[in-house]
């Protein structure tokens, strides 16, 4: 490819203000007031935040207003309301709203986070504790050897697009963001989710992928950014659908349940569903682990053979879990035909994912991608593939992670989920769905989302974590994402601090 159509695209879209009426401020903390309280308005005339506020004129002080207060962490100040009340009515506790969101990976302050980001579209300091969960593995033991923050940088001036055609043949797609959005099916999530993602990818000049449901008529106006999955139950796979996509993924297995396929419960498979999958409403839906009609390599190239011969310029992907062979997986799809070898870890994956499968099969995925990316260098073929990683990517430093363990972009999902609202209650595959409208099909439900107001939060979410990738990149003296490719230098475990790992 030229160096001139490999220039980094300046036209990438601007954060727009979109705040949320369903998503109401949620406090860290609660302050309690005792029936012993007098009203005497000292706490309101000390606390420089506005929690309590006294209105001249009325008998009694207002309850206070916890999303203001910061908390135990006032207590070293003079104006400490706890201290200062003259009848000891007043406490601060951690608020249970706030502690019941979220689980180990995805934490209450992460999903803030994400929320504050997907309404404003600015950065999170790259020290903050947003950008880590509490799961105690994976990601969350990997940090970067941060340096100090240079000068101030220009965004402008730093490149985060990547190439996901690196053969020398066929259409060279390059993407601004080295992400872009993971299957979900319509099924397993709305229509109106669905809508947003396309939207978003739209705007972004990126993908977003249609999963193993189909691909509803409605996403036809931006299938130039909507990517054709093919999955083991073949459902709503028909010849259109591969002609008109720029790439069609092959999905092997999930990272989330390799080995098991997946299952929509009877509740989901609306009419709408089941006419898309051409299926019997209202019947659980099972595809199967494996495609039955590849066991070899040489199966595998005819399967991707099939689609080049539907559709001879869409790029081929090939997305598969994580074996101890993943390597040779690798390589056997580039000989193949792929394009993209997309490997997908286990911390993924929605409610409907078992947690025995997660926790106990196949390789996580911080160690898939170093293997991967070594063992394709030393075949000599590492440049002619896009490596791209997905499972449980959070942020945007946990998609720096993955590049710097040698992918060259990755895969994400449940974090467009988080900017829509997403709270990880896990009722994904419970009954009716999502009761916040997201992952659900329920004709009623599923009316809580408006897509452009979501494809805007996912925007502003990409717009803020390109920042983050700019002043990462801009810490390390880099001015282009591929220069983080494989630097495990950058990197060190908790566990190893002192030693940190090698290049």
């Amino acid at each position: 490819m030229a160096e001139k159509d490999k220039a980094c695209d300046k036209d990438l879209p601007e954060a727009a203000l979109v705040p949320s009426e369903q998503l109401k401020f949620i406090n860290r903390f609660t302050v309690t007031r005792a029936d012993a309280c007098i009203s005497c308005g000292m706490c309101a005339s000390l606390c420089p935040y506005g929690v309590h506020k006294r209105i001249e004129g009325h008998a009694r002080i207002l309850p206070p207003d916890d999303r203001r207060c910061i908390g135990p962490s006032c207590e070293v100040n003079y104006f400490f309301c706890v201290a200062n009340c003259p009848t000891n009515s007043l406490s601060v506790g951690t608020s249970e709203t706030f502690i019941s969101m979220g689980d180990p990976r995805w934490t209450s302050e992460m999903i803030l986070a994400t929320w504050a980001q997907s309404e404003t579209g600015r950065p999170l300091p790259l020290d903050h504790p947003g950008n880590i969960g509490a799961s105690g593995g994976g990601f969350d033991r990997l940090h970067f050897r941060l340096p100090e923050p240079k000068a101030k940088f220009d965004p402008d001036e730093i490149c985060t697009a990547i190439d996901l055609n690196r053969r020398g043949s066929g259409p060279m797609i390059r993407i601004p963001i080295p992400i872009y959005g993971g299957g979900m099916s319509f099924g397993s999530v709305s229509l109106y989710t669905m809508l947003a993602r396309a939207k978003a990818a739209k705007k972004w000049k990126t993908f977003t992928c249609t999963g193993e449901g189909g691909y509803p008529e409605a996403l036809v106006p931006y299938k130039d950014n909507v990517i054709t999955q093919v999955a083991t139950g073949l459902f709503g796979v028909r010849e259109e659908t591969i002609q008109r996509t720029k790439i069609v993924e092959f999905k092997y297995a999930q990272g989330a349940k390799p080995g098991l396929g997946g299952h929509l419960l009877h509740d989901k498979n609306t009419p709408e569903v089941a006419r898309m999958r051409e299926a019997v409403p209202y019947t659980s839906l099972f595809s199967p682990f494996p495609f039955h009609s590849v066991y070899s390599v040489e199966d595998h190239k005819k399967h991707l053979d099939w689609a080049s011969a539907i559709n001879p310029t869409a790029l081929m992907s090939v997305k598969v879990s994580t074996p101890n062979d993943v390597e040779m997986v690798s390589v056997g799809s580039y000989y193949a035909g792929a394009h993209i070898v997309h490997l997908d870890g286990g911390y993924g994956g929605t409610g409907a994912a078992p947690e025995i499968a997660k926790k106990n099969i196949a390789m996580p995925i911080e160690y898939a991608i170093p293997k991967v990316h070594k063992f394709l260098l030393n075949e000599g073929i590492r440049d002619q593939v896009t490596l791209l990683a997905s499972g449980g990517l959070r942020t945007a430093m946990d998609v720096a992670k993955t590049i710097a363990l040698g992918a060259d972009g990755a895969v994400t999902g449940t974090a467009d989920l988080v900017a829509l609202g997403c709270v990880r209650c896990g009722n994904c595959e419970s009954g009716r769905g999502c009761p916040r409208g997201i992952a659900t099909t329920d004709p009623i439900l599923d009316k809580l989302i408006d897509a452009d107001w979501g494809a805007e939060r996912i925007s502003n979410l990409y717009n803020s974590w390109r920042l983050q990738w700019c002043d990462l990149l801009s810490r390390f003296g880099m001015t282009d994402i591929a220069e983080l490719r494989g630097r495990t230098d950058l990197l060190r475990h908790a566990d190893k601090p002192a030693k940190g790992g090698g290049k």
